[in-house]
């Protein structure tokens, strides 16, 4: 009797131990702050974006979403940090053109471009804006291609980096005008902002709701707007097409997590993005600068950088565009 008490204990306790053990449920994603990494310093046209979104994702979100900056090398220094960082939804990383450009400039870069990290959602686009400083005598494009032809190697434009929009359009225009004109890289889009304002450098090709209220100001002038078509923002200004055919500059601005995020993850944040720049405050406010609102899919914003890289990996090659 005894040695069949004893036997049936230990086989319950064999089929207990060949039990799953339960496994402590997992909290729900967000429950603590979110960190939103811009790779660039403020004042910038992805500063400005972050900073529109942040509020409305905190309220989706239920958790504060911190904007925090971490600027230098065209936005290598904070989109390496990102990717280094946990994938767990709490770190996330704002973008813009130079993220397709930068896998092509920077020896050793820290992350690559598409393995590092899992794609959101493109948020926005924008046409950019030919801007002069008001000491630029010219008033129009082509007043200001004469005025550069007649001072070659002394008409500076600045960029927020080597290799983003803001260098490498100024460096198309000045092939299509034939005019030899310098580069002044800075560290992000508020520090070139300032300077061209200040007179220091003469122009910029910068994204239209970065540049629009100093144009409205009269803190410096536009010169052309590089969209297809004229925009309602600055309806007297010409567009560059007018002066030479077929030229168009877009930007363009994303979300980024660390690579392995969980899906689940990446597909909340993208409906959370879509509902946000639906929200009246946001989204209309940001058309109103000049942005077109996009919320892309994971996978077409993953092609759409992968198409611009490509694309102006080739220009890069071509025009010997490096980092000093």
């Amino acid at each position: 009797m005894i040695r069949r008490c004893v036997a049936r204990a230990l086989a319950l306790i064999a089929l207990a131990g060949a039990l799953p053990v339960p496994v402590q449920a997992q909290k729900a994603w967000p429950d603590r702050p979110i960190r939103l990494v811009v790779p660039f310093p403020p004042g910038g046209s992805v500063d400005l974006v972050a900073r529109a979104i942040a509020p409305r994702l905190s309220q989706e979100l239920g958790q504060p979403v911190v904007v925090e900056n971490k600027g230098g090398a065209s936005g290598t220094i904070g989109s390496a940090e990102v990717a280094r960082a946990r994938p767990d939804g709490y770190t996330l990383l704002m973008v813009f053109d130079s993220h397709a450009t930068n896998g092509h400039l920077y020896k050793g870069l820290k992350y690559d471009t598409f393995e590092s990290f899992e794609y959101v959602s493109q948020l926005v686009s924008a046409p950019m804006l030919v801007m002069a400083a008001n000491r630029v005598a010219a008033k129009d494009l082509p007043a200001f291609i004469a005025y550069a032809k007649a001072n070659p190697g002394k008409v500076t434009y600045g960029s927020s980096g080597v290799g983003t929009s803001n260098h490498l359009y100024p460096l198309l225009l000045s092939e299509r005008a034939q005019i030899d004109t310098v580069h002044v890289p800075y560290k992000g889009g508020g520090p070139m902002l300032t300077d061209v304002l200040g007179g220091q450098i003469d122009f910029v090709i910068a994204t239209l709701p970065a540049v629009v209220q100093h144009v409205k100001s009269g803190a410096a002038k536009a010169l052309a707007i590089a969209a297809p078509a004229r925009v309602p923002q600055l309806p007297e200004v010409p567009t560059v097409a007018e002066t030479l055919p077929g030229f168009e500059a877009q930007s363009w601005i994303g979300l980024l997590a660390p690579a392995g995020t969980p899906r689940e993850i990446i597909e909340q944040l993208h409906r959370v993005v879509k509902r946000t720049l639906d929200a009246p405050e946001v989204g209309g406010r940001l058309a109103v600068d000049g942005f077109t609102l996009l919320a892309s899919s994971p996978a077409e914003f993953r092609q759409r950088v992968q198409a611009e890289s490509a694309r102006m990996g080739r220009l890069i090659r071509d025009k010997g565009v490096r980092v000093e």
